[in-house]
Order: structure tokens, then sequence, then C-alpha cells
């Protein structure tokens, strides 16, 4: 089913049309679930951690965009899409939206403080993430 908002994200020049593969979005769900994993190694610091569980949202995020048959360089838009891929509610794309500017601001300026419940709300989120992509049924070809 086409998507309107994404639609007008394509118009927009935010998203790309593209038609999905089942090795790429098979590929993402790979990542993600390891990394996702090792993201909950209480035995990792916590930095390290949230890395490994910001790319699991990440990935998964793609992954449902990736079912729809659209694509986006950037990742601020992989995360709102989510409300239109996969149902999710504003709450938890806003959520992997702060993480997104905590990663960027880590990135580019050096500076990283995650709180410990900001690591586990971001595991909790991608947990459901991943439960919703899994529920999607094979890309179409």
């Amino acid at each position: 089913m086409i998507s309107p908002q994404l639609e007008n994200l394509v118009k927009t020049g935010n998203l790309k049309a593209e038609p999905a593969s089942q090795g790429e979005f098979d590929g993402l769900m790979r990542s993600a679930k390891a990394r996702l994993i090792d993201a909950c190694n209480a035995s990792l610091a916590v930095e390290s951690r949230f890395d490994l569980a910001y790319n699991a949202s990440h990935a998964l995020a793609l992954c449902a965009l990736r079912w729809h048959g659209y694509r986006s360089d950037n990742r601020y838009i992989v995360f709102q899409c989510l409300q239109h891929t996969l149902g999710i509610p504003p709450a938890i794309w806003r959520l992997l939206a702060q993480c997104h500017q905590l990663r960027n601001v880590a990135e580019y300026e050096g500076h990283l403080e995650i709180s410990d419940q900001l690591l586990v709300e971001l595991i909790g989120a991608t947990e459901k993430l991943q439960k919703q992509v899994e529920m999607l049924s094979s890309v179409k070809s």
C-alpha cells in the first residue's frame, strides 16, 4: 500500500523510491539483531552500548523503509518515517531522533554523555522496532 506521506517525501527529495531487496532486508536484520544483542551486554561501556543500540535501531528503521520500497540518505528522515512504515508512535521515533542528535554530537564534536535511563529507553525502543519489523512479510519483488 502506498503511503501519501511517504510519496510526499519523495516529491520533496527526502526519500527515493527504490524497489526493495530481500537480500538487503535480511542483511540489515542480521546486523540489527547482532548489534542489539551486543548493546545488552552490561560489560561494555555505556558509550559502546549506546552506539550499538542506536545503529541497531537505524538498521531496523531502514529495514521498514526499504520494505516499503523507499530509501533515504538522511538518518533523521528514516526515523521520522517509522510512523508511516510501522505505525510507531511519535514518542518512540522522537526518542530515536534525540539519540540521533546525541550521536551526531559525539561523531562531529567528540562529546557524548549518555544516562543509564536513556540507554534503557533506547534499547527498549529498539526491541519494539525489532518485533514490528519481524512481523513484516517477505519483500515483494
